[in-house]
């Protein structure tokens, strides 16, 4: 009988024991998802192109709910992870700017989702550990970063492409220092100067004419 209160005693008392490590784990854990993760900047889009994009309503929708990411918790990011899921799926799959419909913009945009959906993945899983959001958590912010930086080359090579004005001697030259212009941008350019030229001529031409009447009457008064 003593054997048996003896043998139930050590089991009481084991039990207990593993029910405050696995408190003390769950206290750590629920500290560890509360820690404030400080990221690395997402990229903005710089000041000059921003109203170009605030008619596209799915991206402005995104990137005003990307500021509850710039200082969160592993806790906070799952928390806002599957609504971030929902947001980047709205964007891929609506309709964008034609100036950013190309296989390069929307390569950027599928890595975005891609990312978006692990960390809303993360949410269903229970034993998550904090370093693996946070990791997860720094991908979705850096892919973002990437869509914004393409962003910010589109509107710089438009500007780029509107202000030029290509000398028509440089053209025919190798062709590898115009690969950054597009071809409807040269050829459009070079009909304006052509035709810039013309007038020119023909401006030139009336002034000539104009003086040469001038003089003839002159020569005939004298």
């Amino acid at each position: 009988m003593k054997k048996l209160l003896f043998l139930l005693s050590v089991l009481l008392i084991f039990s207990c024991v593993k029910e405050q490590e696995k408190e003390v784990n769950g206290v750590e854990k629920k500290s560890e998802l509360s820690i404030i993760r400080n990221y690395k900047p997402i990229e903005e889009v710089l000041p000059a192109f921003k109203k170009e994009t605030e008619s596209w309503e799915e991206y402005t929708t995104l990137y005003r709910f990307f500021d509850r990411f710039k200082k969160t918790s592993d806790n906070e990011a799952l928390s806002n992870a599957l609504e971030l899921r929902d947001l980047v799926m709205n964007l891929k799959e609506n309709p964008k700017p034609e100036i950013f419909d190309t296989p390069s913009f929307n390569t950027r945009i599928d890595i975005l989702n891609n990312e978006a959906l692990r960390l809303a993945d993360m949410t269903f899983i229970p034993a998550i550990k904090a370093e693996e959001i946070t990791k997860q958590t720094d991908k979705v912010l850096s892919a973002f970063s990437a869509v914004n930086s393409k962003i910010n080359a589109v509107f710089s090579k438009k500007r780029f492409e509107d202000e030029i004005d290509i000398n028509i001697n440089y053209i025919g030259l190798d062709t590898t220092k115009i690969d950054s212009i597009s071809r409807i941008t040269i050829d459009k350019k070079r009909e304006e100067k052509i035709l810039k030229k013309k007038n020119a001529s023909k401006e030139e031409l009336l002034k000539r004419k104009k003086f040469s009447k001038i003089n003839k009457r002159s020569n005939e008064k004298i």
